[in-house]
Order: C-alpha cells, then sequence, then structure tokens
C-alpha cells in the first residue's frame, strides 16, 4: 500500500494542477470514507448472515454495529482496479528520467551526509518548536475526529451514521475552504513569516472563543432509571451497578449486566424490561411491547399506562435545536481554525534552509504519523471510558462496549482536545 500510495500522489502532482490537486486529495478522499461510512453504519454488521427480521435492535441504538468490514472489501476492490493503469505507464518519465542521469546520489553518500544533516535540522529551534506544535496539534486533532461520532451520539443523542454523515457533509468542506482562504490571505496580502504567524494565532484564539460557546450547547442528560436518575425521577448520576435494583424488581431476579434497555411512556429508560419490572410482553421482534412494569408506578399512578416498548426513550423536543446550533458553531470554528493551517506550514518551510527541506518534510511526516497519530486513540479512549455508566457484557462474560456515558465527563474531555489543538499555535 505505502509505494502505491506514493507512486499515486506522485502521479496526480505531475499531471494536475496545484488547485485540483488540493481538492482531489484534501476534499474527494475525507468527504469519500465518511459517506460510504456514514452508509455502512446503518446496515448491520452480520448482514448476509443473520435473518435481519430477529434483529430488535436498529442503528439508532447503541449496541448497533455497522457493516464495517464491507468499507475494506469495497475500497480494496476500488484500489486493485485503479492499479490496473500502472502496468502500461512507462518505466519513468522523459522529464524524470533525465534529471535522475544527472543527480545520481549513491547510498553510501547519502548515509555519510543524513546524522551531520539531522543535527543540522534539529538545532534548527523554530524547526523544533513547530514540530512540537505539529505533534500536539495532531494529539488534539485525532482525538477530537476518533471520538467526535460518540460525542454527537451521547450528547445530543444522535445515531452514528448522522454524525457521521454530518461530519463528512459539513466540517471536511469547511476545513478544505479555511486552508484554501489562508492560503489567499497570504498571497493577498503578500505577509512573511511574522504575518503568517500572526494569522495562524488568531485564527485560533478565534476558534477557541467558538469553542468554549460550544461547550455550554449541550442536552440535557437521557434519563436511564438507576444510571442518571433514581426510579422517582430524582436526578442522581451513579456508577455503581447496584443501583439498578429498586423495590420494585426486587422479585424479579435481574442481572445487572444485561443492557437491553424499554422506553416506558412515562419518558423514562430502564435497563432492561426485568428492571422495569416488566411482567408480560406482546409482539415479536422490534414491534414487542411489555405490560404491568411495576417500576413504572413508582413515577404516575398504576390507573394511567404502564407499558414500555424496546429501545432507549428519545430525547427532549429542544435539544435538535441545540444541536444544530452547535453543529452551526463546529462548522465556523473549523473553518477558521483551518485558515490558520496554511499560514502554520508557511512558516515551517521559510524556517528551513533549501538542502534541507525535503529531510525537514520527511522527518515531520515520521514524527507526527507515528507519535500523533497512534497514541492519542489509546489514550484518549481510557479517559472516556473512565466515564462510562453502564458496560455491556459480552457472550464470554467479559466486559463489553460502553453503553452509557456521564454526559458532563466526555464534554470535559473534548474540551481538552481542542484546548490544547489551541494552546499548541501559541
Amino acid at each position: 500500500m505505502p509505494p502505491f500510495h506514493l507512486d499515486c500522489i506522485t502521479f496526480i502532482l505531475e499531471s494536475a494542477s496545484p488547485p485540483l490537486e488540493m481538492y482531489l486529495l484534501g476534499i474527494m478522499g475525507p468527504m469519500f470514507g465518511y459517506m460510504m461510512g456514514s452508509f455502512l453504519a446503518k446496515i448491520y454488521v452480520d448482514v448476509g448472515f443473520v435473518n435481519l427480521d430477529s434483529v430488535t435492535i436498529n442503528y439508532k441504538d447503541s449496541r448497533w454495529v455497522g457493516a464495517w468490514w464491507l468499507g475494506f472489501i469495497a475500497t480494496g476492490t476500488i484500489i486493485l482496479l485503479s492499479s490496473i493503469p500502472f502496468w502500461f505507464l512507462p518505466k519513468s518519465l522523459p522529464k524524470q528520467g533525465k534529471e535522475k542521469d544527472q543527480n545520481k546520489t549513491t547510498f553510501q553518500e547519502m548515509a555519510k551526509d543524513f546524522i551531520p544533516s539531522l543535527k543540522r535540522l534539529f538545532r534548527n529551534s523554530i524547526y523544533s518548536l513547530m514540530i512540537l506544535t505539529y505533534l500536539v496539534a495532531v494529539n488534539g486533532f485525532m482525538g477530537m475526529i476518533t471520538f467526535k461520532p460518540k460525542f454527537l451520539e451521547q450528547i445530543y443523542g444522535q445515531s452514528a451514521s448522522k454524525a457521521i454523515f454530518l461530519i463528512g457533509i459539513l466540517n471536511l468542506p469547511a476545513v478544505a475552504l479555511g486552508i484554501i482562504t489562508g492560503g489567499f490571505v497570504l498571497k493577498r496580502f503578500k505577509l512573511g513569516v511574522i504575518g503568517a504567524a500572526r494569522v495562524s494565532i488568531t485564527a485560533s484564539l478565534c476558534a477557541f472563543c467558538l469553542l468554549v460557546v460550544q461547550v455550554f450547547l449541550h442536552c440535557e442528560s437521557a434519563e436511564v432509571a438507576g444510571l442518571t436518575v433514581t426510579y422517582q425521577g430524582i436526578p442522581d448520576i451513579s456508577y455503581e451497578p447496584q443501583t439498578l435494583f429498586s423495590q420494585c424488581n426486587a422479585g424479579c431476579s435481574c442481572s445487572m449486566k444485561q443492557w437491553d434497555p424499554v422506553c416506558a411512556y412515562n419518558g423514562m429508560t430502564y435497563a432492561s424490561p426485568c428492571l422495569a419490572g416488566c411482567q408480560t410482553s406482546t409482539g415479536t421482534g422490534k414491534e414487542m411491547v411489555f405490560h404491568n412494569c411495576s417500576c413504572i408506578t413508582e413515577m404516575i399512578s398504576p390507573s394511567q399506562n404502564t407499558s414500555a416498548v424496546l429501545g432507549q426513550c428519545s430525547r427532549k423536543s429542544n435539544c435538535d435545536r441545540v444541536f444544530k446550533i452547535y453543529m452551526a458553531l463546529s462548522v465556523v470554528g473549523s473553518f477558521i481554525s483551518a485558515c490558520g493551517g496554511t499560514p502554520g506550514y508557511i512558516v515551517l518551510l521559510r524556517s528551513i534552509q533549501q538542502d534541507l527541506k525535503a529531510l525537514a518534510l520527511g522527518m515531520q511526516t515520521l514524527i507526527v504519523r507515528t507519535l500523533g497519530g497512534i497514541p492519542p486513540p489509546i489514550y484518549f479512549g481510557a479517559l472516556i471510558d473512565r466515564t462510562c455508566l453502564k458496560w455491556g457484557t459480552k457472550q464470554c462474560g467479559g466486559r463489553g462496549a460502553c453503553r452509557l456515558y456521564d454526559q458532563k465527563m466526555p464534554t470535559l474531555q473534548v474540551l481538552k482536545c481542542k484546548t490544547c489543538w489551541f494552546e499548541e499555535h501559541l
């Protein structure tokens, strides 16, 4: 994959003008990936192997797993087919071949100059600080982009499919437009290194101010009996599984590990029909309805409807309005933050001697992709897992995926991600 990937980039750079190449690599690829991911997230993971009529959950359920493996099959097939034309290309382009003959460098010569060049490179304080800057920025960005779908799902009650779709159709074009705008500002006003640095810092400051506003835009926590509220409806966040039990379900011999949520007509979600104290049920599959639920009567009179249906209850009506405001600010913030990307990159390039630029960009790619791309999903995931209120259970009995988070804590973790992204520009 890496050699083929590099050949593709080289071929595009030789064949397309810079604006077209920017659109091809910076917009179409990620947008296509997010669109396909959104589509596949609505398809059940075991499609073709199980009877879908027997599946009692839908793509809006936190237990739903999309057909992620179909993406590898589709993209693998496209890559395989697109590689066929490369077999018919000449061994080297005429211009490239002449340059190669004129500038032959042996491996021994390159190895001999590598260590001294590396020392010269990292003695450049501006370059070293910029590498640290990009490293912190990519750490924050990777943590944000990895868990933003989960963030939208838990905080605003959106499905994973819709969250992925919105990121791909709104945020990514805003970022691409911001990068182009940043480059236009540099060219239009003929800014030097200091001017480029000021543009980058200003963009980061404005984006951070919008982030502070976003932190206060969140929906009320989902009302889940025994986890976010008591069985009497009093708000009370609990990390203890024993709080799932109450007098209304004491004689039901329920398992506190089970997560099969039901929504009562009083708007309360219960972790399972058993924990809701339901005694009978009608219907099958997704249409199943549970009746005579004793725990529901703790909030309403027995004469009212004590039935429950499969799935978690929907968020309150004002949550959609709050979510739209959040997404609007998120798109504007993405655009403004991206406006500082090109000026920051110009600062990096102009701080390096001409003969070291190739080595500098190679080392930047190696360090940033290794230390900025691999660790963040691990430690950000560990931080977010600490906010889990209800863990799922695997068939073997081990701990599965988190089903419900403490909403306030993920908000703080995402704030930390974005704060790091802002601080690195300063």
